[in-house]
């Protein structure tokens, strides 16, 4: 290439937005243009002539590498997502495209690799989803933005809280978000779960004891409610303490003092209560098993956590936060869930709630192999729930993903009571995507029935 030639060559290069940068047949660096200096922050000079992986320090350089991959199949890779790490160790999200490199002679003598910079992309979809996030707790349900309202009315008294919701639902996370917006946070956290210990120790780790109180008491121990002081303190499934841990516990809650076991002097409680409960707090004094005077202590406000299945809404937003978390901690680059995977997950009905759909999630990335979760990246009852676990014994053998798909728009249309705008809302999706989904499938507004949404022009 004559030297005219090579000079238009590079201020064509150094006019292009992406990153742009050359190898030979051994990955060392032979051209570096002026993009791929500005994202990475390394100069020319320091580049060429080093191993490309010297260099970027991305994601999947050691084992994945996109360039190795094309140099030894030809195969060109396009609009792969990875990070790379820039001068100052900052990890940066990136967008790689490669291809090979020819003579005249249409001998290989290289690769180039062009690389995109998200950073822009990526902070705004931070900050959308943080239009959809508070304190941690990710949801665009409408009864979950009301919750998020209520907390932030009630957070700041030291008022007693209960969270009531099935296991799974994220009361820890409310808990926590409580703890935060408080004018106790500052002060610690402190966490026991009442349904997890015996009797005699749950009474020692919530009130502590004093040297001699028992046959192991060698020296004094604080409990969690001394823990606690000055903060707040999460009784996790309060349903499940024994009548007379009930007596014990009311007493803190009317007359804020508590004594430690083995002691006849009375302590100071200046904590805050939240308690939680996965059964229904009503029907145990209904039926004698709780307290009714010390439901009226717990019962100041509460908040009733709806399950996953009623905010399948948030399925979608709950899979992409999973998914970023555990591709982080594994080290891998999971893009997201294959086609058939989603509707699966939007029809499934979560038993285990937020808790099981992140499992879920992380078995996905841990044996995920490739950018796509699939349904062999599933459990195997989710895999026969593709397959129509959900039908009866006849239908489950034909029964189909698309079978599955249109079920689900029709109960979330008959929930919606057959409004296409709020049931798009629901499912997160466009109501013109909706629209051609209810005309693909043959699904009929019920004679009778008012839809006020009009179909897109």
């Amino acid at each position: 290439m004559s030297q005219h030639n090579e000079n238009q060559t590079r201020i064509i290069l150094d006019s292009i937005a992406d990153g742009v940068f050359t190898v030979d047949s051994g990955l060392t660096i032979t051209s570096f243009n002026r993009s791929a200096e500005q994202i990475t922050g390394i100069r020319k000079d320091e580049a060429v002539g080093r191993y490309c992986w010297e260099v970027f320090k991305a994601s999947i350089c050691e084992k994945r590498c996109a360039m190795k991959h094309t140099m030894k199949t030809g195969k060109p890779v396009v609009s792969q997502p990875v990070f790379i790490v820039n001068h100052q160790g900052d990890r940066i999200p990136v967008s790689i495209s490669t291809a090979l490199l020819k003579d005249q002679d249409e001998k290989v003598i290289g690769g180039v690799e062009t690389f995109r910079d998200l950073s822009v992309v990526e902070e705004l979809r931070k900050e959308l989803l943080g239009r959809h996030s508070f304190q941690d707790i990710i949801s665009k349900n409408k009864e979950m933005r009301r919750l998020f309202q209520m907390l932030e009315q009630v957070s700041d008294a030291d008022a007693t809280i209960l969270l009531e919701g099935e296991s799974g639902t994220g009361k820890e996370l409310f808990a926590k978000a409580i703890h935060a917006l408080s004018s106790r946070k500052n002060g610690p956290l402190i966490t026991i779960n009442c349904g997890s210990l015996p009797d005699t120790l749950l009474e020692s780790e919530l009130f502590g004891y004093e040297k001699g109180a028992h046959s192991t008491a060698f020296k004094d121990k604080p409990g969690r409610l001394a823990l606690a002081n000055g903060g707040t303190l999460f009784l996790d499934e309060i349903g499940d303490i024994s009548p007379a841990l009930q007596v014990r516990l009311l007493r803190v809650l009317q007359d804020k003092t508590y004594e430690p076991l083995g002691s006849t002097k009375s302590q100071k409680a200046d904590v805050r209560i939240v308690a939680a409960t996965n059964r229904n707090l009503e029907e145990l004094v209904e039926e004698g098993k709780f307290r009714q005077d010390l439901y009226y202590r717990v019962n100041v406000v509460k908040l009733v956590l709806p399950p996953l299945r009623e905010r399948k809404e948030d399925i979608p937003l709950l899979i992409e936060h999973f998914i970023r978390k555990f591709s982080l901690l594994n080290s891998k680059e999971i893009q997201g869930l294959s086609a058939e995977v989603l509707p699966v997950l939007m029809s499934h009905a979560f038993p285990g709630n937020i808790r099981e759909l992140e499992n879920i999630i992380e078995y996905g990335t841990v044996v995920c192999k490739n950018g796509l979760i699939g349904m062999e990246h599933l459990p195997d009852y989710l895999k026969q729930t593709g397959q129509g676990a959900n039908k009866s014994a006849a239908e489950e053998k034909t029964c189909s993903l698309k079978t599955v798909e249109r079920s689900y728009i029709y109960e979330a249309l008959k929930r919606n009571q057959w409004n296409r705008t709020a049931t798009a809302v629901e499912m997160g999706i466009h109501p013109t995507t909706l629209w051609r989904k209810m005309k693909r499938f043959s699904i009929q507004i019920p004679k009778g029935a008012e839809d006020n949404s009009s179909p897109p022009s």
